[in-house]
């Protein structure tokens, strides 16, 4: 019988996402704080006696994910950390990647980051490479700025492309309730309205334009005494205005939030989902009631944070 090997992966959420102007490269520098939820990608690799990479998706619709939405092909991000993964390492084999969905699709909480990292950590182990965490990280770096985070888990701070990552301190468990859209947005789109957005406020101020994104000290204070009201108050997205725009319904799911008190409130990364902070589960789950009465959102969960990040679950 040929290997398997089951490794899960967290969704995240954005704290601060601070962007700065893009440069000549096409990249927007970042200073983000990101935080992993217990929502999970499950991945299981196994591996094949040809050289094939092949895509398997399970999705739950109760999670409102259709399994239909996910690539299969060559561009799903766990078939491109396969093939990553094999030229980093100078091996042919071949692997049976089987995803499990549980993370909402195009909601700006990396649920196709997360695959590719839990899929970086299954063929390593399935293809018995000896793969360092740092070496993964190296190979996860050329994915994307969230796939290192999903190797890592847990509260980090991001950097540059948002992969400069280092560990950031985070005292007890916060609550959280997702409220995700059935329509994702474009993140491309969505940092071109960001820029266009940036490109008129320079005009009306006479050639001022972003700042170079810093991490607020508020945040990481907050989260270093386990204050949950502190760090409600200082939630921040550079990007949600440009999200709003193109979204503008989502002023709606804002508003419901606040209305059911959460702490603190706004769009995850590009969105178009919203992420609102509790004082408690139980919190939580009164928020989450509120959101799904007011009808402002196709799927609304309770999350608590932080989550651990890749982890082997299964394996021979």
């Amino acid at each position: 019988m040929n290997r398997s090997v089951t490794v899960r992966a967290p969704g995240k959420i954005n704290l601060q996402l601070a962007v700065g102007p893009v440069g000549d490269d096409g990249y927007h520098p970042l200073a983000t704080v990101f935080q992993a939820v217990d929502l999970y990608e499950t991945v299981t690799a196994t591996e094949r006696d040809d050289n094939e990479i092949v895509i398997t998706v399970e999705a739950s619709r109760s999670l409102g994910i259709d399994p239909a939405t996910v690539p299969t092909g060559a561009d799903n991000l766990a078939a491109r950390a396969a093939v990553a993964l094999r030229e980093a390492y100078g091996v042919e084999a071949g692997v049976s990647l089987h995803i499990r969905k549980g993370v909402p699709v195009a909601g700006g909480m990396a649920g196709g980051s997360a695959d590719a990292a839990a899929a970086l950590l299954a063929c390593a182990e399935v293809w018995d490479l000896g793969a360092t965490r740092e070496g993964l990280h190296e190979v996860a770096a050329t994915l994307g700025a969230d796939v290192p985070f999903g190797l890592h888990g847990a509260t980090a701070v991001g950097l540059g492309r948002g992969s400069d990552l280092s560990p950031a301190m985070a005292r007890g468990e916060f609550h959280w309730v997702l409220a995700t859209q059935s329509s994702g947005l474009s993140t491309p789109e969505v940092y071109a309205m960001f820029d266009t957005l940036h490109d008129a406020e320079a005009d009306a101020a006479s050639g001022t334009a972003p700042s170079d994104p810093r991490i607020s000290q508020d945040i990481m204070t907050a989260l270093m005494a386990g204050d949950a009201v502190r760090l409600g108050d200082a939630l921040s997205n550079d990007l949600q205005p440009a999200a709003l725009v193109l979204a503008p319904h989502l002023e709606r799911v804002l508003g419901a939030a606040l209305e059911a008190e959460a702490l603190g409130v706004m769009v995850s990364g590009s969105g178009p989902t919203v992420a609102a902070l509790a004082r408690s589960r139980q919190h939580a789950l009164a928020i989450a009631a509120h959101l799904r009465a007011a009808e402002v959102a196709d799927t609304v969960l309770a999350a608590s944070a932080p989550a651990p990040g890749a982890t082997i679950i299964a394996a021979p």
